[in-house]
Parts: structure tokens; C-alpha cells; sequence
């Protein structure tokens, strides 16, 4: 059994969340041969020399369940993409690529975030290119720790302000862009958040039956993908 989750966005001001994802993490994810977690598992990580305790809660809590013996990969989002060695040393997951193809059930499945996708929101698009470059990157990182936290939340403040301005139409995937992703990296299946509209959507490429998974947000309750073989279903824990 793999299993699949994202946009927990763990905050101290999310207690439900927090607590939503240790029982997940002691319960099913125990069960599971894998965990993906594909981006957003904090609201924020400024950094691996941020000594924050709720954020080293998590990672305590992620490592116990690596060392059980369940395979935890994480594919960075926009949130968290500042992830590094030291995530991975304190979390006991292994860092993944975006995008990244496994093979779940016999089927290569594309594993992304799902920001890449929404290609209508050119503003977005162009801000995700320039915080992603390397030199901006080593630039901010080698800011003080304090300065980090001070710019991620104005930048928080600035893109939910700009979200209530924009079209929800732009904001979502684009069916061309995620037909090209599934058609570049010879997959049939596709499974991502970022989006917060969770669901199953069929469609066809290249004459190929294809699936895209979306992942749901985490809130009163916790949504995730569990994939057995051809058994592909939501599971929710309260």
C-alpha cells in the first residue's frame, strides 16, 4: 500500500491539522510500504537552521514513522521548498524530485505538487521561477533567520491578497499543461495538491485513458490517495 498526501500547511495556529497528521502518521501511514508527501506539509519552512520547535515536532514525529519501516518521500511545494539536508536528516524522509515517476500498481504515475500545472497565472509562474533560481535561494538562506521569517510572511500577506483579485479559473490546472506533463514523462496517471479542489478526473491523451489525482487540503479533517495494485481510493482520518 502506497499512500499519498499534501497541503497540511502545519501551523501552531492549526492545532486540529497538527494533530490530525501525528494520528495519521501512528494509524495508517504505519500500514503503509510508502509515504509521498507531495509539498505544503508546513505552513512555512524558512530554513533547516530555523530552530522551530513546532516544525521539529513534525519531523520527530515523521522519523518515528520512517523508522518503523514505512518509505517517506517528500516532494518540496511551494510552502516548503526551502527543504534541505537537514529536513531530511531530522525527518528521516528522503527528498524527491518534481516532477518524479514511480510505478504504483503496474501504471507509471507522475508525482508533482501541482503549481507547475496552473499555467494561466502567469504572475504566479514568473514569482515561482525567480524564488526557485539558485542564486536567489543561496541569497536568502544566507539571510538571518528572523529576516527569513519576516519576508516569508509579508510574502504570505501579499498572495492572499492577490488571490481574492484573481479569477478562480486561473488559479486551477490548465488541461493542456497537465496532457503535456502526463504525455513528456510516458505516464497514464497523475496525482498533485496545491489546488485545494480535490477530486478524480478522467480524460484521454494521445488516444491513452489517463487519471488525475488531486490531493485534498487538511483542515477539520485529513484527506489522502491510498493505492493498492488497481485499488486507487480517498481516505480521510478525523
Amino acid at each position: 500500500m502506497i499512500l499519498f498526501c499534501s497541503d497540511l500547511h502545519l501551523d501552531p495556529a492549526r492545532p486540529v491539522s497538527r494533530s490530525l497528521f501525528a494520528r495519521f502518521l501512528a494509524g495508517p501511514a504505519r500500514r503503509a510500504d510508502a509515504l509521498y508527501i507531495l509539498g505544503d506539509l508546513f505552513e512555512y519552512w524558512a530554513g533547516d537552521d530555523d530552530e522551530d520547535p513546532f516544525n521539529a515536532g513534525v519531523c520527530e514525529d515523521l522519523k518515528a514513522c520512517a523508522e518503523s519501516g514505512v518509505a517517506i518521500r517528500f516532494l518540496p511545494g511551494n510552502r516548503d521548498f526551502l527543504v534541505g539536508g537537514g529536513f531530511e536528516r531530522a525527518s528521516g524522509a528522503r527528498l524527491i524530485d518534481e516532477p518524479t515517476v514511480i510505478e504504483v500498481g503496474g501504471r507509471r504515475a507522475l508525482l508533482l505538487h501541482g503549481d507547475t500545472l496552473c499555467t494561466d497565472d502567469a504572475d504566479y509562474q514568473d514569482f515561482r521561477a525567480r524564488v526557485r533560481a539558485p542564486a536567489w535561494r543561496d541569497r536568502f538562506l544566507g539571510t538571518p533567520v528572523a529576516e527569513r521569517r519576516r519576508t516569508i510572511e509579508e510574502l504570505r500577506r501579499r498572495s492572499e491578497s492577490e488571490k481574492r483579485s484573481k479569477p478562480a479559473m486561473i488559479m486551477d490546472v490548465n488541461p493542456d499543461a497537465a496532457a503535456a506533463a502526463l504525455r513528456e514523462a510516458d505516464a497514464t496517471a497523475m496525482i498533485h495538491g496545491h489546488t485545494h479542489r480535490p477530486g478524480h478526473h478522467r480524460f484521454d491523451v494521445d488516444g491513452r485513458s489517463c487519471e488525475r489525482w488531486v490531493l485534498p487540503e487538511w483542515s477539520d479533517s485529513g484527506g489522502y490517495l491510498a493505492c493498492a495494485d488497481n485499488d486507487w481510493h480517498f481516505a480521510e482520518i478525523r
